[in-house]
């Protein structure tokens, strides 16, 4: 497999796709969608392939997501990123449906590490590699205010919006 990368302009700002291919766009899996600034994000490195023609269906989506003509992502996430735990965070907010939320404390319910488990819920939250396609801006405070995203509150805050999401903006907090 071949590490391979694109850019593509958004709301968020400059957005960039990495993924592992096999060379042809069915081979594509993605392993990371990231903001500038984004605390993690990805970075290219040498070696990294520039092929934006690989990623012609996933540009097509997130295009279709920020013009508010899709609410869901069909995209092959590369396999084996993360731990087991943060996988099965992950996969909890795979299942938020567009425009509505959970607490962090809900998602900790879902993955059965409620009480003490809140804290590591939100630190797998925000080493999630795939902003916008696995929709961790989906997780609020149980106050409804925003908490924490490693692309900016800000970013969140347009993210909610977009999707017609409810939160309380002038709560947020680092």
């Amino acid at each position: 497999m071949t590490t391979v990368y694109t850019r593509v302009a958004s709301p968020l700002g400059e957005l960039l796709l990495v993924g592992e291919s096999d060379g042809t766009a069915d081979g594509l899996r993605l392993v990371s969608l990231s903001v500038p600034g984004q605390k993690g994000g990805a970075v290219v490195q040498d070696g990294w392939l520039r092929e934006p023609e690989l990623f012609a269906g996933v540009v097509a989506q997130v295009e279709a997501y920020f013009a508010g003509r899709s609410t869901r992502f069909d995209v092959p996430f590369a396999e084996g990123v993360g731990t087991e735990f943060q996988r099965r965070v992950w996969k909890v907010l795979e299942e938020i449906p567009y425009g509505q939320t959970l607490s962090y404390g809900e998602v900790a319910a879902q993955v059965g590490a409620s009480g003490a488990g809140v804290r590591a819920v939100g630190t797998a939250i925000g080493r999630n590699p795939l902003l916008v396609v696995r929709p961790c801006h989906r997780v609020i405070g149980a106050d409804g205010a925003l908490r924490g995203y490693a692309g900016g509150l800000e970013r969140k805050q347009l993210l909610l919006g977009l999707e017609g999401a409810a939160c309380v903006a002038g709560a947020e907090r680092a």
